[in-house]
Order: C-alpha cells, then structure tokens, then sequence
C-alpha cells in the first residue's frame, strides 16, 4: 500500500516525524545511559534527567502512532497538530532545563581538569562516601562537570532538544495545512455525472 497522497506536504510531514524519532531515540539512549551508570553505583540521578527520559519516550511513542495513522490515512491533523503543541512546550522545557548550565561549560577544559575519570559510573563510584552523606542524590551541576564524555553528550542531548523544537513547530504548522487541505477537499462540491 502505498500510503496517501498529500503531495510535498505529506511528504514533508513523515520526514520530519522520522527525524523527530531519530533525535528522540538518541536522547532517549543517553540519558538511560547515565542513568544507569549512577543507579548501578548506588545513587539517585537528578530529576533533569528523569524528566529529560520520561518526556522523550512519550514523544518517540506518540511520533511512531502518528506516522502510522498517517500512512492509513485516518491521522486527525488538528488533533496532532494541538499534540504537537505540547511536545513542543515539553521540548522547549527539556531544552532550557538541560542547557542551562551548559552554556557555560568547555568540555574541552573538563577534560584537562578531571585526567582519568572516563565515565559516569566511575565518578559516582569515586563519589560514593560524600554522596552517601548527602542522601546518594547527584547533584546535576556537579555532575555535568565529571568529565569530558559527560559534558559533551549532555551538550549533545541539548542540541538534539534544540533540534526537536524547529522540528515539533515545522510538524505543527504542516499539521495545520494538512487539515486544512483534508478540510477543503471534504467541502469541495461534488460534481454529478449523468
């Protein structure tokens, strides 16, 4: 079946869902990641980076609904226009929040300063008395700063948040004119043949 014909923008609807799933997918394998290095290490990894997993395996669920509604032709675009909204909101907080401090950082730097330390799990585990102390919950500031790895792969989760922001409001406006068209075409009179 080869799926519905809406032309260029149809088109330009499913590439962006399939990138938006290629981000998300890289997002989503990095902060779990991290994450399992500090539960494997005995501690609590900070709520960025919970939210940060928790928001993008929703989005990559609802982006892999959407494509298949879309090729059954049965995709209600305003209703995934108005979803896509959301994701957008949720994105642009996941961006903010993670890039907040990391505007500031030079890994490069980082990785002059922390020598040997190579991984997450290696710094919770050289951290583990002082975090024992604190409760076992990592400090996401401090922990950005561990090492070089770290420092550039959450730079790269931002940038693939960045990402998903131009892309989640190019969805949304082709969203828009997708419905529109669906709507016009449904108005449109119909011709009687005799």
């Amino acid at each position: 079946m080869p799926g519905p014909n809406y032309g260029a923008l149809g088109t330009s609807f499913l590439a962006v869902r399939g990138l938006q799933m290629v981000c998300l997918i890289g997002i989503i394998g990095m902060t779990a990641n991290f994450i399992s290095e500090m539960v494997q290490s005995q501690n609590t990894p900070p709520n960025v980076l919970v939210g940060t997993l928790s928001v993008t395996c929703i989005a990559v669920l609802y982006c892999f609904i959407t494509s298949l509604l879309y090729w059954d032709n049965i995709l209600p675009f305003l209703i995934s226009t108005a979803v896509d909204g959301l994701l957008l909101i949720a994105v642009i907080v996941v961006a903010v929040t993670v890039g907040k401090p990391l505007s500031y950082m030079d890994c490069f730097v980082i990785g002059k300063q922390t020598g040997n330390v190579k991984s997450t799990y290696a710094f919770s585990a050289n951290m583990g008395h002082y975090l024992n102390t604190v409760g076992g919950k990592i400090n996401y500031y401090t922990w950005l700063g561990a090492t070089k790895g770290t420092c550039l792969q959450m730079k790269a989760v931002w940038g693939l948040s960045i990402a998903l922001c131009i892309l989640f409001a190019f969805s949304g406006i082709v969203g828009v004119c997708l419905w529109r068209r669906t709507k016009a075409a449904a108005e449109a009179p119909k011709s009687i043949e005799a």
